[in-house]
């Protein structure tokens, strides 16, 4: 059987690149190579910028509450076709089908809220600021923005960011991810299905030199990232120097403080399905549990009962609690990262590895890991795993517990388990983190909030979605106004200055 190449998606068109380099899109549940991802050339990438730049004048003019009639038919869309994604999301990435469902379902939100537009870019006013004169502040587009994305969630990051953007008036150029290209394929062709007009949205799959001529191209004028730290700080280094608009959302290590008074079992099987949903690979999961000594050997024995328990199956078998990874070669790192904990000495409770799936001997599967007694020094302690496997740090106090999480470099969210409103409030205001659980292991934010990430998990000014979404995508412009009663008045007390410019008189 001949292997589908995944094309790119431009000026309304799809086409196949002319790239002799082409990478291998896994089903991570079987191991098999379903698809093909270009690494498109820059060539390829400089014809999206430009179809996106001729575009924009347009679009940018089209009336907003105009614009968001295509995000309303998307959001049909996608309500219709919903199970569909989930399992094109499910196939390449591994997530299982209900977590792929949720992930779509938070793309919706985004689609939602962008329907919103023509209020949320209202700007300010003030009649009458000095006699006569008025000052208006209008919000406008920028231009052509750019969106880079993960494997993780391969459709619902895309519509963190081209839905606000082409509501605000931008167009798009979309550098989906090689390991999951087939998701932002799909949401593409939902994209020709609305009619939205060419290129105002367009997709391109490149490697680093694809990307790197994306972030400089002259015509971009914001770049909104989603990955590792150190790639994250050279985009937003490389993009802010050219004085682009630019946003960065970056890895994280989120830890949860578990005090003695938390409502137990709620606690025990929130933490799980933080831990170990989406496989761990999300940037919001939960690795890290820093459990008071009074509670910590009741809750480590529990936490091991409830995560045997997770059934390990392929993404879209059902019951399936946990997939698989999305790549061997990802499989191979976290599994260095188990290697590392155990030389470190750290306690290994569960270990994944030996996980094996009856029927699926080549899926990239791993089972939930847990290690006790790791201390902040430990790799495993301190480096994203970005895989199904928590650790667990003791401490002897709450002050201790913040202490140890606010060591950490990373700092997208933290949480905490507790029935103490006290704690919850000393926690919610001292714990160095953007986004603050209390009770919820995943503090994610619904789409009208912004996901605000702090430290080395984001580098920018402003944070994606929510109201900073739309400031992201648009720029203030400021009109005073002075309109005279009687024109020809004006000018008959008017003298003239020697080039011709007038003065009044007296």
């Amino acid at each position: 059987m001949s292997i589908p190449r995944v094309p790119l998606f431009i000026d309304g068109t799809w086409i196949v690149s002319q790239t002799e380099t082409w990478t291998p899109v896994y089903n991570p549940s079987t191991g098999e190579v379903i698809a093909e991802a270009p690494d498109c050339s820059s060539e390829e990438v400089n014809l999206a910028v430009a179809a996106a730049q001729a575009a924009y004048p347009e679009w940018s003019q089209t009336p907003a509450v105009q614009r968001i009639q295509y995000l309303f038919k998307l959001k049909q869309l996608l309500d219709q076709n919903l199970h569909e994604l989930a399992s094109v999301i499910a196939t390449e990435n591994g997530k299982t089908h209900v977590e792929a469902v949720g992930s779509v379902a938070r793309a919706i939100e985004i689609v939602e809220f962008a329907c919103g537009i023509p209020t949320l870019m209202m700007g300010e006013s003030l009649d009458n600021v000095t006699p006569e004169i008025d000052v208006v502040t209008w919000r406008q587009p920028l231009g052509v923005c750019a969106g880079i994305c993960p494997f993780n969630f391969p459709a619902m990051i895309p519509m963190w960011m081209f839905p606000i953007a082409i509501a605000t008036g931008n167009t798009f150029v979309l550098k989906a991810n090689c390991k999951c290209p087939n998701s932002a394929k799909y949401v593409m062709e939902l994209l020709q299905q609305v009619d939205l007009p060419k290129g105002v949205v367009n997709m391109v799959l490149c490697e680093k030199e694809g990307t790197t001529t994306l972030i400089e191209h002259p015509d971009v004028k914001a770049v909104a990232f989603v990955g590792s730290t150190p790639v994250g700080r050279i985009v937003y280094e490389t993009a802010a120097r050219a004085g682009k608009r630019v946003q960065t959302l970056c890895q994280a290590k989120n830890h949860a403080l578990v005090l003695p008074d938390c409502a137990f079992e709620p606690t025990t099987m929130g933490i799980v399905n933080a831990a170990f949903g989406c496989a761990g690979e999300r940037c919001m999961a939960l690795p890290v549990i820093v459990a008071h000594e009074a509670i910590a050997d009741r809750l480590v024995e529990k936490l091991v009962e409830f995560a045997s328990r997770v059934k390990v199956a392929p993404a879209e078998a059902e019951g399936c609690g946990l997939g698989p990874l999305v790549s061997k070669e990802h499989l191979q790192r976290v599994t260095g990262y188990i290697e590392k904990g155990v030389a470190e000495g750290a306690k290994l409770l569960l270990d994944g590895r030996a996980c094996r799936v009856e029927g699926y001997p080549y899926g990239f599967y791993l089972g939930p890991t847990i290690f006790d007694h790791v201390t902040n020094d430990m790799v495993v302690g301190s480096e994203e795993i970005f895989g199904p496997v928590l650790s667990i740090k003791r401490v002897g106090s709450f002050e201790e517990g913040l202490e140890t999480i606010n060591a950490s470099v990373y700092g997208n969210g933290a949480a905490i388990y507790t029935t103490s409103g006290y704690y919850a409030r000393e926690f919610s205001r001292r714990v160095q983190a953007g986004m603050v659980g209390i009770n919820v292991g995943i503090p994610v934010p619904l789409g009208f909030f912004s996901f605000t990430g702090w430290k080395q998990s984001f580098f920018g000014d402003l944070h994606s979605h929510g109201k900073d979404g739309v400031l992201f995508y648009t720029e203030k412009k400021s009109i005073t106004t002075r309109w005279h009663k009687d024109p020809q008045a004006q000018v008959k007390n008017m003298g003239t200055w020697d080039d011709g410019r007038t003065q009044k008189k007296g």
